[in-house]
């Protein structure tokens, strides 16, 4: 399984970016998809993730700023940022896990620089 993020970039405060991350190779029953991101010198955190069914669930800092969604039909997922704040400043990994592994697929990752 291969996942390919993308869209980070540099943006100015109050500013919108779309993430997005397509996934390849032997994707079979996908259980859940997720976003979390790692800023410099912090520990990696979860941003927010999306089941197979469509429940979504986000991280208190994002909450009302992020959306997550995604096209089944392409195996991609996505991260609409809106509002973005310095503090979102980070390296955002997607994520994908599937029913019947207890493997963790994990994206190159993508940075996301929110400048003041």
């Amino acid at each position: 399984v291969q996942l390919q993020a993308s869209g980070g970039g540099l943006v100015q405060a109050g500013g919108s970016l779309r993430l997005s991350c397509a996934a390849s190779g032997s994707i079979f029953s996908v259980d859940f998809m997720a976003w979390h991101r790692q800023a410099p010198g912090k520990q990696r955190e979860l941003v927010a993730f999306i089941s197979s069914g469509g429940s979504t669930n986000y991280a208190d800092s994002v909450k009302d700023r992020f959306t997550i969604s995604k096209d089944n039909a392409k195996n991609t997922v996505y991260l609409q940022m809106d509002s973005l704040k310095p503090e979102d400043t980070a390296v955002y990994y997607c994520g994908i896990a599937m029913r019947g592994s207890s493997r963790y697929y994990w994206g190159q990752g993508t940075l996301v620089t929110v400048s003041s």
